[in-house]
């Protein structure tokens, strides 16, 4: 993977959820965990990578922070969220979880031999996709996809 335009920048995302308690349980479930510093009755830090965050926040104080309306996730996509996993295993597990917690399956699994993947919506309607890459084989992969490509005319 090429090297970080920004080493050291963090990123966090944040995103409206109905019921707080309910989407940190709905996670956790799916082995994520919460930076108590940043976690409260309004907001939870959900911890994703060294340098990447997920904000779970109140409806109320989304809109605190939202200068538009806020969309219902369930009948409108703004965004798709995704996450790695080490292994094409773990990303069956962890979608497996999402739906034993309550989410639903987006999609089927989606298998491009050095990618693998599935996506499940979360009890706020939100699309969520666990991946798996083997890195190695990803560039190759990406330029045979390329030659195959037809030029318009």
């Amino acid at each position: 993977m090429a090297a970080p335009a920004h080493p050291g920048r963090m990123l966090f995302v944040n995103i409206p959820v109905a019921d707080l308690e309910r989407s940190k349980a709905f996670f956790s479930k799916l082995g994520f965990s919460f930076d108590p510093a940043f976690t409260d009755e309004n907001a939870a830090c959900m911890l994703v990578g060294e340098q990447a965050f997920v904000m779970l926040l109140g409806r109320e104080t989304f809109a605190q922070f939202a200068k538009l309306p806020i969309a219902n996730p369930t009948t409108h996509t703004l965004a798709l969220y995704c996450f790695s996993v080490v292994t094409r295993d773990e990303v069956d597990a962890v979608s497996a979880a999402a739906l034993a917690a309550g989410g639903t399956e987006a999609d089927g699994a989606e298998d491009h031999g050095f990618m693998y993947s599935r996506s499940f919506f979360d009890l706020d309607g939100h699309g969520w996709q666990v991946m798996w890459m083997d890195q190695a084989a990803a560039p190759q992969a990406v330029a045979d996809s390329r030659r195959d490509v037809v030029a318009p005319a």
